[in-house]
């Protein structure tokens, strides 16, 4: 089965770990990947800071673009990947040996993936 990881941190928190710590752990997430490769389907991508986002959103008169993020939430997606794995119950374990949970503020969301469109129609 197939689900989207969506690694989510809180840019404040992100902001107080130390650049030296922060490298290491980034050694570690790309070994990670090399090691958990067989069971991610697509490796997805880190996505650019906060600051960076656009959103598209309805308006009163059709799509209106406006800076940022529209969501409320303090927590920020940072990136994805794609896992291809038996069930939830393997998700979780895959994605609790992620290297970063270590930090505060960090938390990856798992959302099985629509791949039949079929039981739409």
């Amino acid at each position: 089965m197939k689900y989207v990881i969506m690694f989510t941190s809180t840019p404040e928190l992100d902001a107080a770990v130390p650049d030296e710590r922060r490298q290491e752990v980034y050694g570690r997430i790309y070994e990670w990947f090399q090691t958990n490769s067989a069971q991610i389907s697509d490796g997805g991508a880190e996505l650019m800071p906060l600051s960076t986002a656009t959103t598209v959103k309805y308006g009163p008169d059709g799509p209106v673009v406006v800076d940022g993020p529209f969501s409320e939430a303090k927590e920020v997606i940072g990136g994805f990947s794609v896992l291809d794995v038996p069930d939830l119950d393997a998700a979780i374990t895959l994605v609790k040996t992620w290297p970063s949970m270590e930090f505060p503020g960090i938390a990856i969301e798992i959302r099985p993936m629509v791949t039949d469109y079929s039981q739409f129609e």
